[in-house]
């Protein structure tokens, strides 16, 4: 039987407990120092514990670190030292201190390590992709991605200003915390040459973090893509354009896929939107297989190092004001 510890039951760590349990998973343990937050844990029927070392000391087959960013590198080394697989929630850190010895030690140990960009794992923008590597509208020439979601209302039930998302200690700012698009970009049309950025804290929410911040990309491919995340819209917001030679694609979150070739008159569905769980569980399944078959999973820490990097820059370039060569 598969064993899981899932270091931090916030609302993703809740999240990825239920889907595993979904799965099948019944082995599980859940870390979390708050007791209002183990106690949710334990209504969905795990094990749970006040301290990490207890739960590693059963030595997981797997460990899920769903802490605050800035603590996201020693839950992977503590996940490594109990000989486990882990999955890490996006981003991998927020620094790259020591990342490049703990990913060679995985490597080296032969752990599968894997980070959560879900959204690859979204039906419709998977089906925008294959349009794209079909040549459905030609050669991708530009590409705009967006995020936007008024901080308050992702957590409706916890005070915004205490969340890791409004501290620069914790690794918070929307750089950071939706790097999301930044992997949806590279993975959508290719790798990051360059990044320059504006990255501003409006003062509507009161945090000490940007929640404003603009960036501009340029690709290997020639192309270029254009980033905007905020957490002040009031509405929801995520979603991305490629605009090809040939004719543009459309996805969001909540409206699926399209495409408008050259000389079509109206737009083609390219797939629905879905229950946007379906990307965490489909993401959970892909790592418990990689698990199985030693595989390389298709976010591996290499790739999760380079959003880093990449967001990374972005944070430098917005204060120096000048383009970052990636």
């Amino acid at each position: 039987m598969t064993r899981i510890a899932v270091l931090g039951c916030g609302s993703i760590g809740q999240r990825h407990l239920r889907n595993l349990r979904a799965l099948g998973l019944a082995d599980l343990d859940a870390v979390d120092p708050d007791p209002i937050r183990r106690g949710q844990a334990e209504a969905l029927g795990v094990r749970t514990h006040a301290d990490p070392a207890t739960a590693l000391r059963a030595e997981p087959d797997a460990v899920f670190v769903c802490t605050p960013p800035a603590l996201h590198a020693s839950g992977l080394r503590s996940a490594l030292d109990a000989g486990a697989d882990v999955f890490v929630e996006k981003p991998l850190a927020s620094s790259l201190e020591g990342i490049d010895e703990l990913l060679a030690r995985a490597e080296r140990d032969r752990r599968v390590v894997m980070v959560g960009y879900n959204l690859r794992f979204d039906a419709a923008l998977r089906a925008l992709r294959a349009s794209l590597e079909r040549g459905d509208v030609g050669r991708a020439l530009l590409v705009r991605a967006e995020f936007g979601q008024y901080l308050p209302d992702w957590r409706p039930s916890q005070d915004w200003r205490a969340g890791y998302n409004a501290s620069a200690a914790l690794g918070g700012g929307v750089l950071l915390d939706q790097s999301h698009e930044i992997d949806e970009v590279r993975w959508l049309a290719g790798e990051v040459r360059s990044v320059s950025a504006t990255a501003e804290r409006s003062g509507e929410l009161g945090i000490e973090v940007e929640d404003l911040a603009l960036l501009v990309l340029r690709l290997e491919s020639g192309a270029i893509a254009s980033v905007q995340l905020d957490s002040v819209r009031r509405d929801y917001a995520r979603g991305c354009l490629v605009i090809g030679s040939e004719g543009t694609l459309e996805w969001t979150l909540r409206g699926g896929a399209r495409v408008k070739r050259a000389g079509d008159d109206e737009w083609t569905l390219l797939a629905p939107a879905s229950d946007p769980n379906e990307m965490y569980v489909a993401e959970a399944r892909h790592f418990l297989e990689r698990m199985r078959d030693r595989g390389r999973p298709e976010v591996d820490g290499a790739e999760g190092r380079r959003v880093l990097e990449i967001a990374l820059a972005a944070k430098r370039a917005a204060v120096e004001r000048r383009e970052i060569a990636v």
